[in-house]
């Protein structure tokens, strides 16, 4: 593992102002986020703060929160989020040179909605690919160093099958001493044994087993019966 521990100290903050006002932030100033296993995912709906935290925890280690490289000239020309520029790392003993140092620092931040773009920039022809393929590309040729490597919802572009290679690059990635933050909505992902999963939401965050995740139990009950479901969001046949 490269960070054992994130955390932002912030000696007074207004709750009713953003980012402050979400739950996930507050715990994160009250209490920290500390790291258990070399690959922890952030689950949570839509606005529950997810991908704001893993944005800023980017952001703190230094990757731009446009996406990319920590080595690569910054895409986005807005400075660090207030969060970001705050959070801090305490290091795990193979990471302590690389959160020290600048240079020694490695990482990358995989964000769906600019991961073409950042990838192009780094010499991966996006272009030439579906967007799956250009995900699957950054797997293949940018994961591959020790270092910290954050993610939103990477499985957006995916198939099952795409999933499921990810799930193999992230396993041989913290073999070789890898560290990985994911927010996502998958549960093919979250299934990754020895993951660390930590919920998202009104409640803050808290850790959960994948079994007792709410996506999971949906899921299950929706391909089980998807009538179940459809029918409280589909309007009846008329006549």
């Amino acid at each position: 593992m490269i960070v054992e521990r994130a955390y932002v100290h912030l000696p007074s903050y207004d709750e009713g102002e953003w980012p402050w006002s979400v739950p996930c932030v507050r715990q994160l100033l009250d209490e920290g986020l500390r790291f258990t296993a070399p690959v922890t995912f952030l689950v949570g709906e839509n606005g529950s703060g997810k991908s704001t935290l893993v944005e800023a925890l980017a952001e703190g280690f230094g990757l731009d929160s446009y996406g990319g490289s920590h080595d690569w000239r910054y895409a986005s020309h807005r400075g660090k989020s207030v969060l970001g520029e705050r959070v801090r790392f305490d290091a795990a003993p193979r990471g302590r040179r690389m959160v020290t140092s600048w240079s020694a620092r490695k990482g990358f931040f995989l964000r769906a909605e600019t991961a073409l773009d950042a990838l192009g920039r780094e010499g991966f022809q996006p272009d030439s690919v579906s967007h799956g393929e250009g995900f699957l590309a950054a797997f293949r040729g940018k994961f591959l160093q020790t270092g910290l490597y954050v993610m939103d919802e990477p499985e957006a572009a995916l198939s099952f099958a795409s999933c499921l290679e990810l799930i193999g690059h992230v396993d041989q990635l913290v073999k070789q001493g890898g560290q990985v933050i994911c927010a996502t909505h998958s549960p093919l992902l979250t299934a990754l044994p020895g993951a660390d999963i930590v919920e998202v939401g009104e409640h803050g965050m808290r850790r959960v087993a994948w079994r007792e995740l709410g996506v999971v139990d949906h899921w299950r009950r929706y391909l089980a019966d998807p009538q179940a479901y459809l029918r409280h969001i589909l309007d009846p046949p008329t006549d």
